[in-house]
């Protein structure tokens, strides 16, 4: 009976020593990884991968790090726009996350162009450039681990939440001082106090109502069209279908839009707008009858037809929709 004990423990390490090996040699090649990761993100925030790199370092286990993937397609001759405006978001958000005190080797972003990692893309079956996925450290990537790009846009601040809901690291987005602005601001201010210098005995076009209201009225038409949207989700300017080259200007969803979206609404509702005035005009002002006639038809064809596509983008946006104007 004494002698079991004594069996007992030289089958326990006779099993354990192999995997105790082994779990040395996972921990030593997870070491290497983390370590070779970390050096590539000192040097450059968001580490460029081919397909050797991507299935070591993403796909094949152990890994207890997460890995942020933006699948594009940079080269020139891809025409891909897209791809050139998100990349720039990427970068401003994992710079963020470098030099901060976020950095961490829990986390780290990468690339995948598809010129460098084709058969990347065939083994994720993508078919679609720039598309955000989260690589957890365990497991593979759930349905939410996908960015939903054309929901969401690709502003550094919207893949930063979508990276804190995913991996639990909150990153503050840093953007480079952007000039643009205080100098526009300057100049506008240059401008007035030059007109209010050379016509300081004579301030009356400060009480020009027409301008005043020609002013609000661009203001107005400038966010009811989605401007301020686009400033805050940084939509892509349009979507080009990679199948077929298609591009197209509207978004088919009620809970989205394009860039380009905005600008047409806005030259519509400009166009109803315009048309309103000469109707109003052509009611109201002392001109000879034939031109105030004129003015009265166009008015009413600008209306007409402005306010039509503006219909024909609602119902294309909203299915189902049952109105239509005249087109």
């Amino acid at each position: 009976m004494a002698a079991l004990p004594v069996l007992a423990l030289l089958l326990l390490a006779a099993w354990g020593g192999p995997w105790a090996a082994g779990q040395k040699r996972k921990e030593m090649v997870l070491s290497e990884k983390v370590n070779q990761l970390m050096e590539w993100a000192s040097k450059r925030s968001v580490i460029r991968m081919n397909g050797d790199k991507f299935r070591r370092l993403v796909k094949a286990p152990p890994r207890n790090y997460s890995v942020i993937v933006m699948f594009t397609a940079l080269q020139p001759h891809r025409q891909c726009v897209v791809c050139k405006q998100a990349d720039e978001e990427y970068q401003i958000l994992a710079n963020s996350w470098r030099y901060s005190s976020a950095f961490t080797n829990k986390i780290f972003f990468a690339m995948v162009d598809f010129d460098g990692g084709s058969d990347v893309f065939q083994m994720l079956n993508m078919n679609s450039a720039p598309t955000f996925i989260n690589f957890p450290a365990k497991g593979k990537p759930k349905r939410g681990d996908t960015y939903e790009l054309q929901v969401r846009g690709f502003a550094a601040e919207q893949l930063a939440r979508w990276v804190a809901d995913r991996t639990d690291v909150n990153i503050r987005v840093i953007r480079p001082p952007n000039y643009a602005g205080p100098l526009m601001l300057g100049l506008l201010l240059a401008v007035i106090g030059g007109l209010v210098y050379l016509r300081g005995s004579n301030l009356d076009f400060l009480y020009n109502k027409t301008g005043w209201a020609f002013a609000a009225l661009c203001f107005v038409l400038a966010m009811t069209s989605g401007q301020m949207w686009n400033h805050i989700r940084g939509p892509p300017y349009a979507h080009k279908n990679p199948h077929t080259g298609q591009v197209n200007y509207i978004h088919g969803s009620s809970q989205a839009q394009f860039v380009a979206e905005t600008h047409i609404v806005l030259l519509f509702n400009g166009g109803v707008t315009l048309g309103m005035v000469l109707l109003h005009e052509a009611a109201t002002s002392d001109m000879d009858v034939g031109k105030r006639k004129i003015m009265c038809i166009a008015g009413i064809g600008l209306v007409v037809l402005f306010f039509s596509w503006l219909l024909s983008v609602f119902r294309s946006k909203y299915h189902g929709y049952p109105y239509r104007y005249v087109l």
